[in-house]
Parts: structure tokens; sequence; C-alpha cells
């Protein structure tokens, strides 16, 4: 199964961030198998962590979700944890764009009902899938990462309307540093 988890910063703790990042990087090494993650900023300042990962059950992300030692220190406000499939059958390291050239978003589009199809251009999307409830069935909005001019680009890949509410955050490849 495949899970989104977005862990949000509280306001105030990017000192602390910066000082459990080898602790972060360290507890990320045992997920080989990350399709994406990487910090969101506002500005230079961070704001947040994803990170999409396939685990065996709910159960599993929420022991990764919660375990994880920024969480644990007091790192994060609060986790937005779904079921999530990889629209694209890839990860973000096999992103044709590559790491660097253009910025890069992460747009979370929240809903209920019938699923709303990514608009635009597909070449861009690095990472891109429904959010789900936990049995998988109930879609719940739409989880994006691409790259793109500027936030208002980003935010044109979810189809006006059709959303109760989307939010748009600069991101960057996550990781150890080459």
């Amino acid at each position: 199964m495949e899970f989104f988890c977005y862990h949000r910063d509280r306001p105030g703790s990017a000192a602390l961030r910066r000082e459990l990042l080898e602790e972060h990087w360290s507890y990320m090494d045992r997920f080989p198998g990350m399709i994406a993650r990487g910090p969101t900023f506002d500005g230079d300042r961070p704001t947040g962590s994803v990170h999409v990962l396939e685990l065996p059950d709910p159960a599993a992300a929420r022991a990764f979700a919660f375990e994880e030692p920024g969480y644990q220190a007091g790192v994060y406000r609060d986790v937005l944890l779904r079921r999530w499939r990889d629209e694209l059958g890839r990860t973000m390291w096999e992103f044709p764009g590559g790491r660097e050239g253009g910025e890069r978003w992460l747009v979370l589009g929240f809903g209920s009902g019938s699923p709303v199809e990514v608009e635009g251009a597909r070449d861009e999307l690095i990472a891109c899938g429904p959010l789900l409830s936990d049995d998988g069935e109930a879609w719940l909005g739409t989880a994006v990462l691409l790259r793109a001019p500027d936030a208002v680009a980003a935010r044109e890949v979810l189809a006006p309307g059709r959303y109760a509410g989307v939010e748009v955050h600069r991101w960057q490849f996550g990781g150890r540093p080459d």
C-alpha cells in the first residue's frame, strides 16, 4: 500500500528541525522504497516535510509518521497521512526533468465524491495521485509534486471549483545531499 505523509512544521521549530536533520535522515534510511520525499518552504523557511512511500498497512503508516524523530521532538504541529496511489508509476528520482532546474511545488487539493483528474502538462509531474481513505475506497483529494514556473501555474493542475480547499507549497527534492 502506498501512503502520502506531510508533516507540517510548528511555528518557531526551524532550529530544532536543523538540530535533528541527521536523525531524520537516519530514520528515513530505514525506508528505502520511497516514491518521493522532501521539504516544503515559505521563502527560505522550512514549513514541512513530504514522504510518499509503500508500507504494509495503515498501522505501519501511522508508526512511520508518529515515530519520526522530528515529530517525537515537537518539530511538527500536525500530520496529514492518507492512503495514496501512484498515478505515474515512478519515483521522483526517475522524473525525466531531474533534480535541478525550475521551481518545484507540492499542490494539495481536498475534496470528496468522485476523483478529479489532474490537468496540464503531464511531463512536468514529478509524483501524482489521489488521497484516499484508510481502506482505499473513498477519494479525499489529490496530492501532486510538480515543476512549474510559479505557485499560480502549479495551482492550475487542479480543476478550479472541484476542491473544497487547495494548498500550494514550494517543495524541493529531499534526502541526503550527494
